[in-house]
């Protein structure tokens, strides 16, 4: 009785890239108005996944030809979202549509995905290369002075103590037995349990306060928590999220971005969740001009003094744990990501042939051009516009981001997913939403006369 119902098998991906896709279109999918911008956007989402799938197999395969072309395919539908969201903002009308499925439905299916989810980061076991970053954090936490100052050119921009978090990769795709053989070979098997567990306990709380963060922002923000329901359930069909459950990298500053618009009527906490993600990651650095002229007419000095205070408290973390002065600055340049574009180690897009790593600087140069209009531009801001722009900036980051660009898609995807269902927010502005002070004042109540 055992082998027939517990002798459960991972669906591989490939195969949940398919019923996946089926399942959105048949939960998602306006057949009585073909030609809405919701039908697009979902099709576009379900072209996500060939590229990611392209990448994966010439990676396991050694096949450059087509991890070139999965490349090259992420890249082309994420430069049509990128201009998807950029031109949100010019949509007035955004008609109510709502999923083909109750409320009742898609809570329960959404309930059933999450626990899926969270059983494959369970039961997945890392991989070699998974725990590449552990040992430079073992010598950190340990304040060895022999760490390794170059991991900025190697790793890429990032939080130092991050690596306690090895990422976890819970399917591999063209060998699914490869997560019960083989396993990692260890001097010290407690220490790597720990980072194990600690991999998987953040990888899970972050996929639910993603998840649990969606819901929070249809609920008091679109007033309608269908949609945010909705939104929710799509980012767990997803195949990316399927093949990406355990990366912490990709998942943590998702869950900061989420929870950063969830609580933007309080600038301070805003401002905080948004230097926490500059500072596990660097890359949202580049939200700040967005996030500043969202608040420029009120709060951008408690939304300042968030960011500033969240980025010195990590500093500090670092100075503690930090050996000596020279180590202390290596760590830092690594969290603000302080390094010529021509000394990095190119991985993904632009170490394949062909490639030359001077193409990057004209990418970086628009890039930041974008990311400083979209300060000026829309004007004025609100809720809908912050989280189309901010989609636009961290979509905009994978095209020139040196490792592995293109595969974060969870740093984007929870807030694309937000602006595809989103309703019309034109009211919500800083000036309207926002209290004048640096304390929240409760709104009275109007008086109702009683006199008849």
């Amino acid at each position: 009785m055992s082998d027939i119902l517990f002798h459960y098998y991972r669906v591989n991906p490939t195969t949940w890239f398919y019923l996946s896709s089926l399942l959105s279109i048949a939960l998602f999918f306006k057949f009585n108005r073909l030609w809405s911008i919701r039908n697009l956007d979902l099709l576009l989402l379900i072209l996500l996944a060939p590229g990611l799938l392209a990448v994966e197999y010439g990676g396991y395969k050694a096949s450059s030809s087509a991890q070139q072309l999965g490349f090259i395919w992420i890249f082309s539908i994420c430069g049509l979202f990128t201009a998807r969201m950029l031109f949100d903002s010019l949509m007035v009308r955004r008609p109510l549509l709502d999923p083909n499925l109750s409320t009742g439905g898609l809570i329960f299916l959404g309930i059933s995905l999450l626990l899926f989810l969270l059983a494959n980061v369970v039961t997945t076991r890392p991989q070699r290369d998974d725990l590449a970053g552990a040992q430079a954090a073992d010598k950190l936490e340990a304040r060895d002075p022999q760490l390794d100052v170059d991991q900025l050119a190697r790793l890429g921009p990032g939080y130092p103590l991050l690596f306690l978090l090895p990422k976890i990769s819970t399917q591999r795709i063209f060998s699914p037995d490869s997560d019960v053989s083989d396993p990692v070979p260890v001097t010290d098997a407690t220490r790597r349990s720990v980072h194990t567990a600690t991999a998987r306990v953040m990888a899970i709380l972050s996929h639910l306060a993603i998840v649990v963060g969606m819901v929070l922002i249809g609920w008091r923000h679109f007033e309608n928590v269908r949609l945010g329901i909705a939104a929710g359930v799509l980012y767990l069909l997803l195949p990316y999220t399927a093949i990406m459950t355990g990366r912490v990298d990709h998942v943590l500053p998702a869950a900061l971005i989420v929870w950063a618009i969830a609580s933007y009527r309080r600038p301070v906490v805003a401002g905080s969740l948004i230097g926490l993600a500059i500072g596990t990651i660097y890359y949202p650095v580049f939200l700040l001009p967005l996030w500043c002229g969202f608040y420029w007419e009120r709060g951008v000095r408690r939304f300042a003094t968030g960011v500033t205070l969240m980025l010195l408290l990590l500093v500090g973390v670092l100075w503690v744990t930090s050996p000596n002065t020279i180590i202390f600055v290596s760590q830092l340049r690594q969290m603000f990501g302080w390094i010529f574009p021509n000394e990095v180690s190119l991985e993904g897009f632009w170490s394949l042939p062909y490639n030359d790593a001077v193409f990057r600087l004209p990418v970086i140069a628009a890039f930041v051009a974008m990311s400083v209009t979209l300060s000026l531009w829309p004007m004025p801001k609100n809720l809908g516009t912050l989280m189309s722009c901010t989609a636009a900036v961290l979509l905009g980051s994978q095209f020139w981001k040196a490792h592995n660009g293109g595969l974060f898609m969870a740093w984007f995807l929870p807030v694309l997913l937000l602006v595809i269902f989103r309703p019309n927010l034109e009211n919500r502005i800083a000036l309207a939403v926002l209290d004048p002070g640096w304390l929240p004042r409760r709104r009275s109540k109007p008086s109702v006369d009683r006199t008849v």
